[in-house]
């Protein structure tokens, strides 16, 4: 068995995280995943147009879901993560009753938008996908601003998605079951810096 080090231990519990992150000022957005609390940067004009893209499209096809922004959602195992999804497709309803930080049963499919910062490649493209799967999120789609690219998630099983296809901005992407949506990424081109 290894040894825990100091880096494997949480930095406070989640319910002191929940308490700093309600005290927070509007202008910083906070995450615990791993047990370390991160920041996540506020979306530029480009992020929101791509999220708006997004939540067009999903309307147009799939009327009886709803893609919600900014939601916090518990993720990792056992629920000790926290992170705030840039979106969250669930059905119509799905999140009735819930508190601020909403478990991930009903969420189908979780959505992350690369912001410009360093902390992108390490949050979206490695500890997201870990935290989602282990939650059970079916798909989780991350539009990659830095190489202009569509990367689909699924198939979650022992904390890990067992599929991944990462396509180009203007490709057809297939979001499989149960999300079942085809969608035409061209449009995402106009929003690259």
């Amino acid at each position: 068995m290894t040894p825990r080090t100091d880096q494997d231990r949480p930095q406070m519990s989640v319910e002191e995280f929940e308490q700093l992150e309600r005290h927070a000022p509007e202008t910083v957005r906070l995450e615990f995943i791993n047990g370390k609390v991160q920041v996540k940067p506020v979306p530029d004009g480009n992020h929101s147009e791509i999220y708006m893209w997004l939540l067009e499209r999903c309307m147009q096809l799939r009327p009886d879901l709803r893609l919600y922004p900014e939601r916090g959602l518990k993720t990792e195992a056992y629920r000790k993560g926290r992170a705030r999804a840039d979106g969250i497709l669930v059905p119509k309803g799905g999140l009735k009753g819930h508190g601020e930080w909403s478990s991930a049963d009903t969420v189908l499919m979780a959505v992350e938008v690369t912001s410009y910062d360093s902390d992108t490649n390490r949050r979206d493209r490695v500890e997201k996908p870990d935290g989602y799967a282990a939650a059970g999120i079916p798909v989780y789609l991350l539009i990659d601003r830095d190489d202009c690219s569509v990367v689909v998630f699924s198939q979650p099983e022992d904390g890990r998605y067992r599929r991944e296809e990462k396509l180009p901005f203007g490709a057809v992407v297939d979001l499989p079951a149960p999300v079942n949506i085809t969608l035409d990424t061209d449009p995402l081109k106009e929003f690259v810096d």
